[in-house]
């Protein structure tokens, strides 16, 4: 049994309560892990914050969805796969490339495995990415400045991933579709 509560936007806390309604609107219905978030107003607004800072970095829609997945998968997040799967499918994604990232396969596409192998250092050396990877990264053709945005998705995410891990947020129905379960 769960210690969370999943809130609502007449039941969360006030402070709360303007994000949930703003994330509810946005999406047509009220994820659970937004609901479960919102017993810490703080938590809830700092990834919410964060999540909205990061689209707008100069990374490209599939570029932020390929850090997002890479994340998730990760963290192994099923419900952050299941909702990014579908947004990267939205914006037009091929086939391959959602299924080599949710499998965390390499991508067949040059550029973006520089950004998925990136993301996979900045988690594993906490950010203390070696030279040779962040070489690497930025010889794919990707800037400074875009090494620092994987560093804010990074952030974001991993609030995401940690709280829906925490408070063992399901999947909500509308996201049966792309439903994920770890590789063993």
């Amino acid at each position: 049994m769960s210690v969370f509560t999943p809130h609502t936007a007449e039941t969360a806390p006030t402070a709360a309560r303007r994000a949930v309604e703003g994330v509810q609107s946005r999406f047509g219905w009220l994820p659970t892990p937004v609901a479960l978030m919102a017993e810490s107003p703080q938590l809830l607004s700092g990834f919410l914050a964060a999540s909205a800072g990061f689209e707008q970095t100069s990374l490209a829609p599939v570029e932020r969805e390929v850090v997002i997945l890479t994340i998730s998968t990760s963290h192994e997040c099923h419900f952050c796969v299941a909702l990014h799967t579908g947004k990267i499918t939205e914006i037009g994604a091929s086939a391959p490339l959602i299924s080599a990232l949710r499998a965390g396969k390499e991508l067949a596409e040059p550029r973006l495995e520089a950004l998925r192998q990136f993301t996979l250092a900045v988690l594993k050396h906490r950010g203390a990415v070696p030279d040779d990877q962040l070489d690497a990264f930025l010889g794919a053709g990707y800037q400074p400045r875009q090494a620092l945005d994987v560093v804010l998705g990074v952030g974001a995410y991993t609030i995401s991933t940690f709280a829906n891990r925490l408070t063992r947020a399901p999947l909500d129905p509308q996201l049966a579709a792309y439903a994920w379960t770890p590789a063993a």
